[in-house]
């Protein structure tokens, strides 16, 4: 860059001072030179990333000095001014030099400017026009070098340098050759003008420090709302977090930055850096006996500032062993009870340092770091719990499979992998004998003796109510039987529950990979098969194909389907929901039913789960919505309004003619749409087929609600949630349930609240079985409540007998033709 300026410069030197008068007036020469000088002091920085360069009120020295010294001593008396001052600032000699050579620059192209233009005695108007031009021309010209140079040593910067450079040519520039024009006109006429010249100098130098000011203000706003528009946007996992990191290094410009997190779940500790060279860790913020991060972590006052010129020894070698000088540091608030830290090290600008300005926009920053890292644990925590059992804390069914199927993926086909499903066999004596709490007591110390005696590489995971299961990667069948029966000898013991001596009995299914399946549903399936034959037997049993009746009974199941719709069979019951505040009966959830004459009661969830494999789930799906609505249809008769919901599977969205036939039902059955509404579960809301399609939007044209089911339990993110058309989420029961008794689960419940009021959507609690509970839901602001306490689902005979003896009516509102039913208390 250097360089680049003597090679033009100098030649540019040469040449003005060839071309003009080389005598000089000493005393005005030095006065001009004067208020160069502190025209170059009075400057506004601008940077882009290392390189700075400032814009300042120096034209009115460069029209005193071209019109009292001439081209030649213009050049002489701005260069010197501002190699003076750069100097005084401390900057790289090449970079002074540079700065240097294009004020000479800019005084040849007035000069030149100015042999064009008519540029006559200075009182002569036309005179004023050639010298604002010819300045003009050269700042012009001064700004292409500044942003060529900047291109040339760090690439191209965008339109943000020119703003930055052009709106102090346009705006102060002009306003300085005025000001300067007119202290000359005013000498001109007498010298007692100086009277008048300091205080519109004065008035000069407010002006564009106010200037100063209020642009440096502006890029500081805009640095936060930049950065809080970027914080919303990014991912809520690990990835995230970095770019949270790295759009705070971007915005202040900074050459490091350093956020430590806490443990949290299962996760351990976590430092995420980020560099000007790419290094992942440098020493000092991870530290937690480190002097700054503990002071910026105590302080009352928020960021703190560190500079080696103005720190204490202690301060200067915390500094040094980072290998920096100018530090602002943070405490990040988490949800994980123990402070986050943040540090930003050193500007990158060769100039500027760290200032108030910096300090405040760093401050505003840390409300949108401090929201989005306690989004990002929030969410964590819902996926953590969703993957893990409340109770015992060990991984659950859904973590399990995803476990089993990672192992199977990440091997060869022969990859060996043996399942242990474990049933507690006291289980169902203790909760009808003791209680649940005891029940729950035995299964704490349970998952206890199964941790301690488990092989070390196996994986321990709460199934439902008294089953565990025993992932062993790497064992044959012989080994994962032998490793059964050792862990079944292992917990024959008896253990104290609730002040008695109870017998931990375990009954044990094994199955093992590849002979038994190669895929996690099947292993399970058949590990649930093997554990009947071993509750049967009261020990340990292995899966055999002649033990298999689970097929044999699926493949009736869904022969039978279809007909068992038509015989009414497959018939559907309701449970209602209620507002929370107003205690009025909102709608019904319909939910399917299937009485088999020789299977007894069949599973809901088994018979969407073969609906789907036999590619029958829109027939199911068709014949729940019409019973749902022909019941809403009989209520509209009687006067009552009365909505239904009715729950829609993901594989049902994939299908083509799902909005046709949905409409079709509400034509048929003259029900409106807002009477209608359709729970979908979260991760098939997020299904990527799903948001690139348009069915959600075409559904919600209908008229009908769209609700997000069983919230908590998936992968949603905010940002999915604020691009679909859904109105209400239901949080899972799982967060419900143990709300009165657990601190954890009622703060997860309050969290989804306000989350889903700041996006506008209502909320629904399913679940509610206890006064108290109910009471807390009422309290955080849930809108509607569903669960035993209000009423267990109900067929529809049943469900006239609870209206009658527990609902009131409530008179139709004004303009609303249907009347509305309430619980009475």
């Amino acid at each position: 860059m250097a360089l680049l300026g003597l090679v033009v410069g100098v030649p540019v030197a040469v040449f003005v001072l060839l071309g003009g008068p080389l005598t000089v007036d000493v005393p005005v020469l030095l006065a001009v030179l004067c208020t160069a000088i502190v025209a170059e002091r009075l400057n506004v920085h601008v940077e882009f990333r290392r390189q700075s360069f400032h814009s300042s009120a120096s034209e009115l020295a460069f029209v005193l000095a071209l019109v009292e010294l001439g081209g030649a001593w213009t050049a002489v008396t701005r260069a010197a001014a501002v190699a003076l001052v750069l100097s005084t600032q401390r900057l790289p000699a090449a970079k002074v030099v540079f700065n240097a050579a294009v004020a000479v620059i800019e005084a040849g192209v007035a000069v030149a400017v100015l042999a064009v233009l008519p540029a006559g005695d200075v009182t002569e108007p036309r005179s004023w026009v050639s010298y604002l031009l010819a300045i003009f021309a050269a700042n012009v010209v001064s700004a292409v070098l500044v942003a060529g140079a900047i291109t040339l040593a760090q690439g191209y910067p965008g339109r943000a340098i020119w703003v930055g450079i052009l709106v102090p040519l346009v705006v102060v520039g002009p306003v300085a050759v005025l000001i300067g024009l007119a202290i000359l006109l005013l000498l001109h006429v007498t010298v007692w003008a100086w009277l008048i010249m300091t205080p519109l100098a004065a008035a000069l130098v407010l002006l564009h420090r106010r200037f100063a000011a209020v642009t440096q203000e502006s890029q500081s706003l805009e640095r936060v709302y930049d950065f809080a528009r970027r914080v919303e946007e990014v991912q809520s996992d690990e990835a995230g977090t970095r770019q949270i990191v790295q759009a705070v290094r971007e915005l202040l410009n900074a050459e490091r930055v350093a956020l430590w997190l806490p443990p949290y779940l299962d996760e351990g500790p976590r430092l995420v850096v980020v560099t000007e060279d790419g290094a992942d860790w440098y020493d000092g913020p991870g530290d937690p006996d480190d002097l700054l991060r503990r002071r910026a972590v105590a302080s009352a006052d928020g960021v703190i500032h560190v500079a080696a010129a103005r720190a204490d020894e202690a301060e200067r070698a915390a500094l040094a062993r980072r290998g920096v000088s100018d530090l602002l540091g943070a405490p990040v608030t988490t949800a994980a009870g123990e402070p986050g830290y943040l540090e930003v090290c050193d500007r990158r600008s060769d100039l500027v340092t760290f200032s108030t300005s910096e300090r405040g926009a760093l401050d505003s920053m840390l409300t949108h770091v401090n929201a989005a890292i306690r989004q990002q644990q929030l969410l964590t925590r819902i996926r953590y719990d969703a993957d893990h059992d409340r109770l015992t804390g060990l991984p659950n069914r859904q973590r399990l499979s995803a476990e089993i199927d990672e192992l199977l993926s990440a091997g060869s086909s022969r990859v060996r992998a043996g399942l242990i499903l474990a049933s507690l066999g006291t289980y169902a004596d203790v909760t009808d004998t003791l209680g649940h709490a005891a029940s729950d007591e035995l299964l704490l110390v349970t998952a206890g003796l199964l941790r301690e005696h488990a092989p070390p590489r196996a994986l321990l995971a709460r199934m439902e109510r008294e089953q565990f299961a025993v992932l062993l990667p790497g064992l044959s069948l012989a080994a994962t039987e032998q490793a059964a029966r050792r862990l079944r000898e292992a917990a024959a013991t008896r253990v104290r529950v609730a002040g008695l001596d109870l017998e931990v009995s375990l009954s044990l299914g094994v199955v093992a990979t590849p002979m038994h399946g190669t895929d996690a549903g099947v292993l399970m399936q058949r590990a649930d098969v093997a554990l009947l034959a071993a509750e049967e037997s009261g020990g340990v049993a292995s899966y055999h194909p002649v033990l298999d009746q689970q097929s044999l009974r699926r493949l009736q199941l869904g022969t039978e389907l279809e007909q068992a719709m038509a015989d009414g069979q497959i018939t559907v019951v309701f449970q209602p929901v209620v507002e929370a505040q107003s205690n009025d009966i909102v709608s019904v959830e319909t939910l399917v039913r299937w009485v088999h004459p020789r299977y007894g009661n069949v599973p809901p969830e088994e018979v969407i789960g073969l609906a789907e494999q036999i590619g029958r789930i829109g027939a199911v799906t068709d014949h729940v919505l019409d019973l749902a609505l022909a019941r809403c249809r009989r209520w509209l008769d009687q006067g009552i309004a009365l909505a239904v919901a009715v729950n829609v599977s993901a594989r049902s969205l994939a299908e083509p003619d799902l909005v046709d036939r949905i409409r079709g039902a509400l034509e048929r059955h003259q029900v409106p749409g807002e009477l209608l509404i359709l729970e979908l579960t979260e991760s098939s809301v997020v299904d990527d087929a799903v948001r690139e399609s348009s069915v959600l939007d075409d559904l919600h044209d209908l008229g009908l609600r769209l609700s997000m089911d069983d919230f908590g339990t998936g992968y949603s993110s905010l940002s999915q949630l604020r691009q679909l058309p859904i109105d209400e989420l239901k949080i899972d029961k799982s967060f419900v349930l143990t709300m009165a008794t657990s601190q954890g689960e009622s703060f997860i419940a309050r969290s989804i609240i306000e989350l889903a009021h700041n996006l506008g959507l209502c909320v629904v609690a399913e679940g509610v079985e206890d006064e108290m509970t109910r009471n807390q839901l009422t309290t955080m602001g849930c809108d509607k409540l569903q669960g035993f306490l209000i009423s267990r689902p109900l067929p529809e005979d049943r469900l006239e007998k609870w209206l009658l003896a527990r609902a009131g009516v409530r008179s139709a509102a004004p303009g609303d033709a249907h009347r509305r039913l309430f619980v009475r208390t």
